[in-house]
């Protein structure tokens, strides 16, 4: 098995490397800087840049994109739409780092954590654009997805436990109540379905155990 992390010099995206690279797996890290990862095999290539071409080597591609700005945040959906197009038809495998806000809060799936009156706004507009490209995903039936989001707290100096619940579309919570999780156990969860694809064309969810 081949993979491709693209925007690895994130820090999500240097922590699925840096996962990958430890259990021996053939992982390629791609960002359009200097090498920042522990990957030892490395292009540098801005996503936007990117064409079948490039990743026809790769069995699983990663999307680690991630943008913060409000004016950029409509590129959450132009990237995932653009990686979607490469690898439209093919058997390759597209996992996508989510985000947490459009977990839903309901068993009829019609609220979302963003909906809710608690909900950080600061954090609302990248919640509505990565819902926004979530729902252009699940569109697309020529490509083989699987959208995996955060906890809630998504904690990006969080321990490394190496144990984490593997949940569905619905906000879940631990034994402690807790919605939370590391960057290092959510990379653990990520590569751990990058191995099996076990969730084609689903959005899953993880928390700490």
């Amino acid at each position: 098995m081949k993979i491709a992390v693209v925007c690895a010099n994130g820090r999500v995206g240097k922590l699925v490397v840096k996962e990958a690279a430890g259990r021996g797996l053939d992982v390629t890290a791609i960002a359009k800087g200097e090498n920042q990862t522990e990957a030892k095999q490395y292009v540098r290539k801005d996503l936007f840049d990117l064409t079948a071409q490039d990743l026809a080597a790769y069995d699983v591609v990663v999307d680690a994109f991630g943008a913060w700005a409000e004016e950029l945040l409509p590129l959450h959906s132009k990237s995932l739409m653009h990686l979607c197009d490469i690898l439209s038809g093919t058997e390759k495998r597209l996992v996508v780092v989510g985000g947490a806000g459009s977990l839903y809060v309901n068993k009829e799936h019609t609220m979302v954590v963003s909906d809710g009156p608690d909900f950080p706004a600061m954090f609302l507009p990248l919640a509505k654009a990565q819902g926004k490209a979530l729902a252009e995903l699940r569109e697309r039936k020529d490509v083989a997805w699987t959208f995996i989001s955060p906890a809630g707290d998504f904690q990006a100096e969080g321990e490394r436990t190496g144990a984490y619940i593997l949940a569905g579309e619905e906000l879940t919570l631990n034994e402690r109540d807790e919605s939370i999780i590391s960057y290092a156990d959510y990379a653990i969860a990520m590569v751990d379905e990058i191995v099996s694809g076990s969730h084609i064309r689903e959005r899953i969810s993880v928390v700490r155990k």
